[in-house]
């Protein structure tokens, strides 16, 4: 046989293989692990400049850990309350997600609400509260997300990927993003 017929031989025997395995669909909701822009100094005279911003960003570190590695919500909760920075999007996104996963739909809303408050352009809150609107069944509200995404990603971002997969699912499904 000559190279073509091979390869073409390979590609078949590939999109067969492709085609009998059951199609299984993971939606995972891509995290935040940038930390937010450092907080403002107070003072000029601090004695040890940029100490504050890295006490904030180690803070900030250690809750996402608590979050995405040991999914302990509770303790990430407190974590990143007490960073005092309850007025970054990051931060509140973050703490909205926490209540989600932890099933405190109302206050995980307020949260993500208070999220896009402080920056209407955060597209993780956007992706978050968006795949909150599918749990609740809100699935227009989720579209609008989706929608939203768009508009400052693009339909390329893992943010709305993650969105449009859960959307596309059939309601009732009982799945939990």
């Amino acid at each position: 046989m000559n190279k073509l017929a091979i390869r073409l031989l390979t590609l078949a025997i590939l999109s067969l293989t492709l085609a009998a395995v059951p199609v299984v669909t993971v939606v995972y909701a891509a995290p935040d692990n940038d930390p937010p822009p450092p907080p403002k100094k107070k003072k000029s005279s601090e004695a040890h400049p940029g100490s504050e911003q890295t006490a904030f960003a180690d803070g900030y570190r250690a809750a996402y850990a608590a979050i995405y590695e040991r999914h302990d919500y509770a303790s990430a909760i407190e974590q990143l309350k007490a960073l005092g920075r309850d007025d970054s999007a990051a931060v509140a996104n973050l703490i909205g997600y926490s209540y989600r996963k932890l099933g405190d739909y109302k206050v995980s809303q307020i949260w993500y609400e208070r999220a896009l408050k402080a920056d209407p352009n955060h597209v993780k809150t956007w992706q978050y509260y968006g795949l909150w609107q599918v749990e609740q069944g809100n699935r227009d509200q989720a579209q609008y997300h989706l929608n939203r995404i768009a508009q400052l990603t693009g339909t390329t971002s893992e943010e709305y990927r993650s969105l449009a997969a859960a959307l596309e699912k059939p309601p009732g499904t009982g799945l939990v993003y």
